[in-house]
């Protein structure tokens, strides 16, 4: 059985109604797959809208707690043998996520990763994809942290939840759950309908909700810095990469978001006492490999205010 966890918090009851039809659309029988949908304390309950389909779900409301609350409640919750986050805006595009169900029926995988698209319509073709354990595939790819872009089997959670009251929580969750997972297949297929709302907490240019967001990723940063100790020899080199990488991230979310040269020193001053700067010399990417060094600098990093934004964003 596959549980599948919706979070709903306002969006329009026409999305979340799709969401389910898309998966309700999956090969899975009844028998096979849960849908618990958790409204965080949305102001109009959506369940008027849902009468079609309302025996097919397991409904729970709750007041306003956030994200991870609500998606911690659903794994509580969930009874299913694998476990997939879908937000409520957004939809499974059923032709290559049976392909990712596939590898869960009949190649023991603990988590399947696959790819975002923006449109719910795709093409694709099959491909063979081995697994590796998520801390080699740590070590040697710069991993995708959404929540919502894989199914992974509920057994390896353990106590691993996502962290309240905090934004970017996917980016403390997703490499403790990858370390846990022992057969990861990361596989090219864009088998999830991501729409890009222009109200989403990413696209805000509310100042408060900006300096949350920066502010959040240091914690989250933190976190997993001094997780590092705790961990085990192969497993170190693995969350090192994605603590490079992610401190590079927002470095560069400082710039393209303040664009102001004091708020990038004062934030390389705080990643300096939490020994997380310099960035490490270390070959993870191209990308990478130029920015820590024009980072490094303070000729380089007014090149970076200058520049960066001024090129397109991807």
């Amino acid at each position: 059985m596959v549980s599948f966890i919706i979070t709903y918090h306002n969006e329009p009851a026409d999305m979340l109604h799709a969401c389910i039809e898309s998966i309700l659309a999956l090969s899975l029988g009844d028998s096979e797959r849960e849908i618990i949908i958790i409204d965080d304390g949305s102001d109009v309950s959506p369940v008027s809208f849902l009468t079609d389909c309302i025996d097919e779900v397991v409904y729970v409301r709750q007041r306003n707690m956030g994200l991870s609350q609500a998606r911690n409640r659903g794994i509580d919750m969930a009874h299913g043998y694998f476990i997939q986050f879908v937000d409520a805006d957004d939809a499974i595009i059923a032709p290559p996520y049976e392909q990712c169900l596939d590898l869960v029926r009949y190649q023991q995988a603990d988590l399947v990763m696959f790819c975002s698209s923006d449109t719910s319509e795709t093409t694709f073709i099959p491909v063979s994809v081995s697994p590796v354990s998520g801390s080699h595939f740590m070590r040697e790819s710069n991993i995708r942290a959404a929540a919502c872009g894989y199914l992974f089997a509920r057994r390896i959670l353990g106590s691993l939840r996502f962290e309240p009251n905090i934004y970017h929580e996917d980016e403390a969750f997703t490499p403790q759950l990858l370390l846990r997972a022992e057969r990861v297949f990361n596989t090219p297929y864009k088998a999830y309908y991501y729409r890009a709302r222009h109200d989403s907490i990413t696209r805000s240019s509310d100042q408060d909700t900006i300096s949350k967001r920066l502010d959040d990723t240091l914690t989250v940063l933190t976190q997993l810095y001094r997780l590092t100790d705790k961990l085990s020899p192969a497993d170190r080199p693995a969350m090192e990469r994605r603590i490079a990488q992610l401190t590079m991230d927002y470095l560069y979310n400082t710039i393209m978001l303040t664009r102001s040269a004091k708020k990038l020193d004062a934030t390389i001053d705080a990643l300096r006492q939490q020994g997380l700067f310099p960035l490490p010399d270390r070959p993870y990417s191209k990308k990478y490999t130029w920015f820590r060094r024009l980072v490094g600098n303070a000729i380089g990093r007014r090149a970076l205010l200058a520049s960066l934004p001024l090129l397109p964003r991807h």
